[in-house]
């Protein structure tokens, strides 16, 4: 009977994962932060209208763009980490979807540099947001790389779609994303309030 224990117990011990419970650790390191903007609905339609955007306006915006926002999204994901207030982070990522949005539904071709500032402006609230969101415990560096490299491919997501734009009937597609985007902006706007 004490062998049938014993085999019993070493089994269930064989059948353990590791608790990950180390400062640093893969689940609230990198891959927390490969996952933050992957799970939230607000920054996904956001990031993706950057790249769809960049592409819409085509060169420089194409690289310009989906440059600028990360690099600006993780100063404000320092001043998250840091604690440093930023008045109504919720809806400023709701309104980067419903503005973003708006700009690739309408066309919207303004001067390089406005685009930029104005991707600029709403990559402070979705860095903020992603920073003052850190695990307990976990690596602060590692957590930002992962958030940065999943930005960066949800904005190679939306440069893929956005150069369908490149034809008439793409265009019209490219549009009508933009226009779903700045609804859902809208509906994350109507819950953010």
């Amino acid at each position: 009977m004490p062998s049938r224990c014993v085999a019993l117990v070493v089994c269930f011990l064989a059948m353990a994962g590791p608790a990950l419970a180390h400062t640093g650790s893969s689940a609230g390191g990198f891959v927390g932060g490969l996952a933050h903007p992957l799970f939230g609905p607000d920054h996904v339609v956001a990031m993706v209208a950057v790249g769809l955007w960049g592409a819409f306006l085509g060169q420089p915006a194409i690289w310009l763009l989906p440059v600028t926002f990360p690099v600006v999204m993780a100063f404000g994901g320092a001043l998250g980490i840091l604690g440093v207030p930023i008045p109504h982070v919720e809806t400023g990522i709701a309104l980067s979807a419903v503005v973003l949005g708006a700009m690739v539904a309408a066309a919207a071709r303004p001067p390089l540099w406005i685009a930029a500032i104005l991707v600029g402006a709403f990559a402070i609230f979705h860095g903020h947001a992603h920073g003052a969101e850190l695990p307990a415990g976990a690596n602060p560096v590692a957590f930002s790389i992962g958030f940065v490299a999943a930005t960066g491919a949800l904005h190679l997501a939306g440069i893929a779609f956005g150069l369908l734009a490149r034809w008439p009937a793409g265009t019209i597609a490219v549009r009508a994303a933009g226009g779903a985007i700045a609804l859902a902006g809208i509906a994350f706007l109507s819950g953010a309030a």
